[in-house]
């Protein structure tokens, strides 16, 4: 009598580099226990392809992609199939960007240069035990809480959405009053909204939020 083979784990990747897609996707069917089901360049796109009924059972994203990024594509899926386990593709693991992925629903975060074997790890991780975090990642975010006093720098690090729409938009041309206008706010709302991020980011100009935001990546160059 033959035993019954596990199902394979069924996964999709979200990256707009189609040479890094398609190398991930031979990897990742190579592994034996895994298939991958679905190939998107955006975020848009897996979103219109899972509303169609594809369900993968993890999802390896891309942070940076066109349309829809990591960060909201990652918080759509939480929202709507909190089912689906979210790996996080970067090469950013600031614990500012951590942070944010872990409150946009990403169950883990893998860099771009990941050996196949922790790939396939992770993978398997995140089926098993509903995250997968890297030494690495682990240590930061275990320091990031162990150097809070009274939560006080987790506080500063975990930025509203208001506040993060605000970076994106100090990384522009825009003058102060247009990113008002661009954010439905007064002017002195934006100087508010600005002042709290000097504080919180340890900063005291427009350049060094905009040094902080792409450092940390919340905005890309």
């Amino acid at each position: 009598m033959t035993k019954d083979k596990s199902p394979s784990i069924k996964v999709a990747l979200a990256d707009d580099h189609v040479l890094l897609r398609n190398a991930l996707s031979g990897l990742i069917d190579g592994f034996g226990n895994c298939n991958v089901i679905l190939q998107c360049s955006t975020g848009k796109e897996l979103q219109g392809q899972i509303r169609k009924g594809i369900r993968p059972d993890v999802v390896l994203l891309d942070l940076n992609m066109p349309e829809m990024n990591g960060y909201d594509t990652a918080a759509w899926l939480q929202q709507d199939f909190p089912d689906i386990h979210v790996l996080m593709l970067t090469m950013y693991d600031s614990e500012l960007s951590m942070i944010k992925l872990l409150q946009s629903g990403v169950k883990g975060f893998l860099k771009k240069d990941i050996a196949p074997d922790e790939l396939k790890f992770a993978i398997q991780s995140v089926m098993e035990s509903g995250y997968y975090y890297s030494n690495r990642s682990t240590g930061k975010l275990v320091n990031l809480f162990r150097k809070s006093e009274d939560g006080v720098k987790l506080q500063r690090n975990m930025l509203s959405d208001q506040e993060i729409r605000f970076l994106q938009l100090a990384c522009s041309d825009l003058t102060y009053k247009e990113i008002a206008q661009q954010m439905s706010l007064n002017p002195r709302s934006v100087d508010t909204l600005r002042d709290q991020l000097f504080f919180k980011l340890g900063v005291k100009s427009r350049v060094g939020l905009a040094m902080i935001a792409i450092k940390q990546g919340v905005v890309t160059i």
